[in-house]
């Protein structure tokens, strides 16, 4: 029988509280996130040798440069995460065969607390400076998702589906 699942940042009176994790034994922990930014056909036209040039600059190198800065701040973000010390933090940003353009965030650390939170803001925050650098095109950009592929280490592993 599996044990009972509850929420983690929950302290016994039900108050928001910080994991523990002092207990915990340090781990070789990754995780793998990714967002699907839709520009469509009026920005996607602009697309040369797999990058967008804006007068911004160039875009996907500029968010892969705003994720890994924003992966960096997550506990600044997100108030009951462990400040971590990323040991990497690295992008893949292509073009999907539906024309929509995927970035994908790959973060790890050797720690006690895992580090899909971190891939998740990373992700996230270079999807938003996407919209950011091509919203002088065209405002019907759409963020269409953000999700955990998969991480490892801890107790337990998880591939998406």
């Amino acid at each position: 029988m599996e044990p009972e699942k509850t929420f983690s940042h929950l302290d016994a009176a039900g108050n928001p509280a910080m994991v523990d994790v002092s207990a915990k034994s340090e781990t070789k922990r990754t995780a793998v996130a990714q967002s699907i930014v839709v520009l469509g056909d009026e920005i996607m036209q602009h697309l040369t040798n797999g990058e967008i040039q804006t007068k911004k600059g160039p875009v996907f190198q500029t968010a892969i440069i705003a994720g890994t800065m924003g992966a960096k701040k997550t506990s600044d973000l997100i108030p009951l995460c462990h400040p971590l010390g990323l040991e990497s933090c690295k992008f893949q940003i292509q073009v999907n065969e539906a024309n929509e353009v995927v970035i994908q965030c790959i973060a790890s650390l050797t720690g006690k607390t895992g580090v899909e939170m971190e891939a998740l803001t990373g992700a996230s925050v270079a999807a938003l400076t996407i919209y950011d650098m091509c919203k002088a095109f065209s405002h019907d950009i759409v963020i269409k998702e953000t999700r955990l592929i998969s991480k490892t280490g801890g107790k337990s592993d998880y591939t998406g589906k």
